[in-house]
């Protein structure tokens, strides 16, 4: 992925994730914060395309908390600007940030303080993250979504990761796609904003990637 296709990305994100808090924030917002996956060493960000046309994307990292420091000492100042702008227009929204984020998000800048001043030797954990994945509606049904995969599972594997999670809606979402690939489902889970989520795993091994098709 490249800059040039931040807006494909951007418009498939609020089409198919339009209730995300990021999404909330706006397209300004979401077209900062994904940039942040084409410059972290610790990211990935791949476009899939049909006749030069993009079909679809995935954007994870490889290093969760490697890449969450990254984007606070490098983006940080910028991101939250722009936050603030968008909640100061949108009180609902600033009220539910105030409700259900900003402890969290309080307790993982003190983290990243702290891994500043006593910084971590080597990668600090095992598990790779798949955040976004969409393929494009017209471009369904031709595997892209598994050779997406395939490649970040590929590429964590490369990093030293032994398993991929990631997490889709109970009602609506994912879950009987992931099956099929062969990611294992761990549970149910409930965010802070009282969504229902479905965690799956996906094992990884050296010199193996996941089914592509």
């Amino acid at each position: 992925m490249d800059p040039d296709d931040l807006p494909f990305v951007v418009a498939e994100h609020l089409r198919h994730f339009p209730d995300s808090f990021f999404a909330r924030l706006g397209p300004k917002f979401l077209t900062a914060y994904n940039r942040t996956y084409l410059t972290g060493p610790d990211a990935r960000a791949y476009i899939a395309e049909i006749g030069g046309r993009p079909a679809g994307f995935l954007i994870g990292a490889t290093d969760p908390e490697a890449h969450r420091r990254h984007v606070l000492r490098h983006n940080g100042r910028g991101l939250l600007f722009r936050a603030l702008g968008r909640l100061l227009l949108r009180p609902r929204l600033a009220l539910y940030f105030l409700r259900t984020r900003l402890l969290r998000y309080g307790r993982k800048l003190i983290r990243n303080r702290v891994a500043r001043q006593a910084p971590a030797i080597g990668h600090s954990g095992v598990t790779a993250v798949l955040d976004y994945i969409v393929v494009a509606e017209h471009a369904r049904r031709r595997g892209i979504g598994a050779w997406l995969i395939a490649q970040f599972a590929e590429d964590a594997t490369d990093a030293g990761r032994t398993r991929v999670t990631l997490v889709t809606a109970v009602e609506g979402g994912a879950g009987p796609y992931y099956d099929r690939l062969g990611w294992g489902c761990q549970g149910e889970i409930r965010t802070h904003e009282g969504r229902q989520l479905l965690a799956y795993d996906l094992p990884l091994s050296e010199g193996t990637t996941p089914d592509r098709h």
